[in-house]
C-alpha cells in the first residue's frame, strides 16, 4: 500500500492492530522494567486487562516458568544487544498459540538501550527462530566441552577420536594432531589395551554408561592413573560417537599407595612390638622370680642368721621390688598376646559368687594396710557362668587393685553381682576415691593411658603401667562380654562389666 506525502497515517492504529502479539518494555538502569505498550493480540495472548498490564513488568501477568524464560531473553538481549529469541514457551492460559518470540532492542545513538521490543512468531513455517535456537546450542554445548577442566575425548565406532578438548591436551600433553584421527587405544597403557577395546566395542554398541579407573600413556612416557566416565552419543544416520570424560587421579593413587605401605608397615611394627614384649617378659621373668624366691628364703633365715637388720630391710624392699616388677611383666605379656591373638581361652565353668569371694579375701591385706573397707554381700545369688577362670579373676584383680590405688583413707569399695535384664552376669566394682575428668576416660582405657595427677607421688607398689583398665577390657571383650566406667571427678569411679547371657548356666538344684 501507497502512500502519498500529504496522506497522514497513525502508526499507533498499526501498532495496536497488527496481527500477532507485540509488547514495549521500558529499559531502566540497564534492567528491564514495566510494559509501556501492548497491542491487541498480546492482551489476548495473556489473557488479561490492557489496564492490568500497562506500567507493570511481565512477570506480573505469568507464571513462574515463563516469567523466567523471558527474564533470561531480556538480559541476553540487553548484554549483546542484538535480536535474540524464545522459541516453544510452555502454554499461556489464553485462546492464542504462539510458538515465539523475537526480543529486539531499541537504542539511543550512544548504543543505550531504551526500550525492548516483545515480537511474537504465528507462522511455524519460519524456522529462523528453531535455527537460531539450534546455533545457540551447539555453541553453548562447543563453549563447554572446550572450558571444562576434565578431559575429554570423542571416539567413533572404529575407535578414531574425533575430538578432544583443551584440558585432555594440557593435562596429558599430546598435540591435538597427534591424537585427532588416531585409535585411541595408542593412549591406553600396555596392560590395559585388550580391556579397552572390549569396553569400547561393547560401550558404543549397546549404549552402555561406565565408570571405571583406566591408566592414560602421557607424551613425556609417563603414566596416568584416571578415573572415566563413557556415555554413547547417537546423531543421525544412525551414527554413534562414545563421549569419555577422564579425570586425572595420579596423585590420589600415590597418596592411597602411600597410605597403605604406612600402615603395612604399622602393622608390621606392631607386630614386631608384641613379639618382642613376649619374648622379653619370658625372658625377664625366670630371673625374677630366682630373685623373689631367694630373697624370701633370705628373709625367712632358712639357713641361718643374716647378721645385720640393715640386709633384711634391704631384702624386703628387693623382694616387694622384684614382685612389683614381676607384675608389671605379667600385665605386659598378657597384653602382647592379646594384641597377638595368641592368648586363648580355657573355658570351664565355676561360681562367679565364690570367685569374687576368694578375690576379696586376698585382697584383704592391702584393704587392711591402706584402711580401706571392701564390702560383697555374700548373701548375693551364686551365678554360674562358662568362661576363663583365670582371666575373670585377674579382672577382678585389676578392678579392686586400681579402687585401692585411688581410695582416700578410710574410703569404701563395694563389689556388686547381679543378672542384668538381659539374663548376663553383671559384676560392678565402685570406689568413692578420686575419680577421673569425664574426658579422660577414654584415655584410661587406652594401654598404658594412666590419667592420674598424682602418679608420680605414689609409692612403687601403687605405680603400674597403666594396663590395669586396658587388659580388664580386652579380657573381657574376649568372652564376648561389654566393659564401661561411670565416674565422677573427685566422687568416685564405678566399672561395670558383664558377661553375656550365652556364658551363664542354671544354678544345680
Amino acid at each position: 500500500m501507497n502512500f502519498t506525502a500529504s496522506q497522514s497515517f497513525d502508526f499507533s492504529s498499526l501498532f495496536k492492530m497488527m496481527p500477532i502479539p507485540r509488547l514495549i518494555i521500558n529499559v531502566e538502569k540497564d534492567k528491564p522494567a514495566c510494559v509501556i505498550q501492548a497491542n491487541d493480540m498480546a492482551v489476548r495472548y495473556f489473557n488479561i486487562k490492557y489496564t492490568d498490564m500497562i506500567n507493570q513488568p511481565i512477570k506480573n501477568f505469568m507464571d513462574t516458568e515463563n516469567a523466567r524464560h523471558f527474564d533470561q531473553a531480556f538480559r541476553v538481549c540487553l548484554s549483546r544487544k542484538r535480536t535474540v529469541s524464545i522459541q516453544a514457551l510452555p502454554t499461556i492460559p489464553g485462546e492464542l498459540k504462539v510458538y515465539g518470540f523475537w526480543v529486539s532492542p531499541v537504542t539511543a545513538e550512544n548504543g543505550d538501550v531504551l526500550y525492548l521490543d516483545v515480537l511474537g512468531q504465528l507462522d511455524v513455517s519460519d524456522q529462523s527462530i528453531l535455527q537460531r535456537e539450534r546455533d545457540d546450542a551447539i555453541s553453548l554445548l562447543a563453549s563447554i566441552f572446550e572450558v571444562s577442566e576434565v578431559g575429554i575425548i570423542v571416539t567413533d565406532e572404529n575407535r578414531d577420536v574425533v575430538r578432544v578438548n583443551d584440558s585432555f591436551i594440557r593435562t596429558y600433553g599430546w598435540r591435538r594432531d597427534e591424537i585427532v584421527g588416531g585409535d585411541f587405544i595408542n593412549l591406553i597403557s600396555e596392560d590395559e589395551k585388550e580391556r579397552a577395546r572390549i569396553n569400547h566395542k561393547k560401550f558404543i554398541s549397546v549404549g552402555v554408561r561406565s565408570t571405571g579407573e583406566g591408566k592414560i600413556l602421557r607424551k613425556d612416557g609417563g603414566v596416568a592413573n584416571v578415573l572415566f566416565t563413557s556415555a554413547t552419543l547417537r546423531l543421525s544416520q544412525n551414527r554413534r560417537f562414545l563421549v569419555t570424560t577422564v579425570m586425572d587421579i595420579t596423585l590420589r593413587k600415590q597418596m592411597e599407595q602411600s597410605l597403605r605401605l604406612a600402615k603395612e608397615q604399622a602393622d608390621a611394627a606392631n607386630r614386631s612390638k608384641s613379639t618382642f614384649l613376649a619374648n622379653m617378659s619370658h625372658e625377664l621373668r625366670t630371673p625374677l622370680n630366682a630373685i623373689i624366691g631367694f630373697s624370701e628364703l633370705m628373709m625367712k633365715e632358712t639357713f641361718g642368721p643374716i647378721g645385720h637388720d640393715k640386709y633384711s630391710e634391704y631384702l624386703g624392699d628387693v623382694h616387694v621390688s622384684a614382685g612389683h616388677l614381676l607384675g608389671i611383666i605379667n600385665e605386659v605379656l598378657d597384653m602382647s598376646k592379646i594384641e597377638a591373638g595368641r592368648l586363648d581361652l580355657s573355658e570351664e565353668e565355676f561360681d562367679m559368687h565364690e570367685i569374687i569371694v576368694s578375690v576379696c579375701r586376698m585382697m584383704s591385706s592391702r584393704i587392711f594396710a591402706n584402711n580401706i573397707e571392701l564390702r560383697f554381700d555374700e548373701q548375693s545369688a551364686h551365678i554360674i557362668v562358662k568362661a576363663d577362670y583365670r582371666l575373670i579373676r585377674q579382672v577382678l584383680i585389676n578392678l579392686i587393685t586400681n579402687a585401692i590405688k585411688f581410695s582416700h583413707n578410710g574410703g569404701v569399695i563395694a563389689v556388686g553381682l547381679a543378672l542384668d535384664d538381659g539374663g548376663g552376669c553383671l559384676i560392678s566394682v565402685k570406689d568413692q576415691g578420686i575419680g577421673i575428668k569425664h574426658d579422660k576416660i577414654k584415655q584410661a582405657m587406652e594401654p598404658f593411658g594412666q590419667v592420674s595427677d598424682s602418679a608420680d607421688t605414689r609409692s612403687i607398689n601403687e605405680q603400674g603401667t597403666g594396663l590395669g583398665l586396658p587388659l580388664a577390657k580386652a579380657m573381657v571383650e574376649m568372652h564376648d562380654g561389654t566393659f564401661g566406667i561411670e565416674s565422677e571427678f573427685g566422687a568416685g569411679t564405678t566399672v561395670l562389666f558383664a558377661l553375656p547371657a550365652s556364658r551363664v548356666l542354671p544354678y544345680p538344684s
